[in-house]
């Protein structure tokens, strides 16, 4: 199957997807796109920098990114969309299964009518789950479950400290630690993100503009400090971090929205005996899958339990696509971007 082609005329004129068909192999199926959700495979907007065009005619997405530091990276997108068609050898893996999610093949990309994937790592959708709503729940969700659950080995009752608490990956966070027990403090940055983060259920919500993040944490953890932290955010946040930290607690370092690596401060971590934890969500994705699909399983549990709900704050159509890459790289945007391919 070909992918079809775009030309947008809203910010890049005469930029267009590409004409050429990818080659099909036996590991890959091809599916109609639902949403694509414009997702950086690092989560890391701020941090990285375009190459050339924005759109390239090699990727069907965003063109190559350089991470400070020299590293280039190619983005990955999640979507949702109908199986057309798959690889003889993978047919058992995809039997009765009509709607998948997961990220599309690269260098492909996923802002396409149709759009390829390896049958390995596409995910059933149930049916009471919707194509927005599935989009937005894979690498986010997947992301927060990973450092929540297998990085800091969040307990129940534990004070959870959610960093940029309205975004996309701190969103899910909030609403996967209340699943998991976890007392929630969420900081935001502005008073229409302090009501955004009350509704996805933080217990507190610390506005970083009005409020000490160190004094406020330390208040209403009686002293104590947060037994783990979320950090999207980089720089000022994971130094707060540092300072608010509970014995034995556990900071989770996600990504640097700030623009602004840490430098961390070993002889302190010593001193006070806490444990900084990476977590580069598509590793496991190679080193380990089957706990990929495990984290899937229960995501769709908790969606279907109504624990988790995506916050998707826009959607716009394939026409609107550079329009919805400047507000998400706008730094204002909040929960998740879905386009809706209509």
């Amino acid at each position: 199957p070909a992918l079809f082609t775009h030309t947008y005329e809203n910010r890049f004129p005469g930029m267009t997807l590409p004409v050429a068909p990818p080659q099909t192999s036996l590991q890959d199926i091809a599916a109609a796109v639902q949403p694509a959700l414009e997702s950086f495979l690092d989560e890391r907007r701020d941090l990285v920098e375009p190459v050339g065009p924005v759109f390239t005619e090699a990727t069907a997405g965003l063109e190559r990114f350089v991470l400070r530091g020299g590293k280039r990276i190619r983005p990955a997108f999640a979507w949702t969309g109908w199986l057309a068609g798959g690889g003889d050898a993978d047919g058992d893996l995809l039997s009765g299964i009509e709607r998948v999610l997961g990220s599309a093949a690269l260098p492909a990309g996923g802002f396409a009518d149709r759009a390829l994937m390896d049958a390995s790592a596409a995910f059933p959708v149930p049916d009471a789950v919707s194509d927005v709503t599935a989009a937005a729940l894979y690498i986010g969700y997947q992301t927060s479950w990973f450092a929540l659950h297998r990085r800091a080995n969040l307990r129940p009752g534990e004070h959870l400290l959610v960093h940029a608490a309205s975004g996309g990956v701190g969103s899910a966070a909030v609403q996967l630690g209340k699943a998991a027990g976890a007392h929630v403090i969420g900081v935001v940055g502005g008073a229409d993100k302090v009501a955004i983060a009350r509704e996805l259920g933080c217990d507190v919500v610390i506005d970083r503009r009005e409020q000490d993040v160190i004094e406020t944490v330390k208040e209403v953890t009686d002293g104590r400090g947060a037994d783990v932290v979320y950090d999207p955010v980089g720089g000022p946040a994971y130094e707060a971090s540092t300072k608010c930290i509970a014995f034995e607690g556990r900071i989770v370092v996600v990504g640097f929205a700030s623009g602004r690596v840490p430098e961390p401060r070993l002889n302190h971590a010593l001193v006070k005996n806490y444990s900084i934890l990476g977590l580069h969500w598509s590793l496991y994705q190679q080193h380990d899958p089957a706990a990929v699909q495990e984290a899937h399983a229960d995501l769709v549990r908790l969606a279907d339990a109504g624990a988790v709900r995506p916050l998707v704050a826009e959607t716009f159509g394939f026409d609107e696509v550079p329009a919805a890459l400047a507000r998400l790289g706008g730094g204002a945007s909040t929960g998740r971007i879905v386009v809706t391919g209509t």
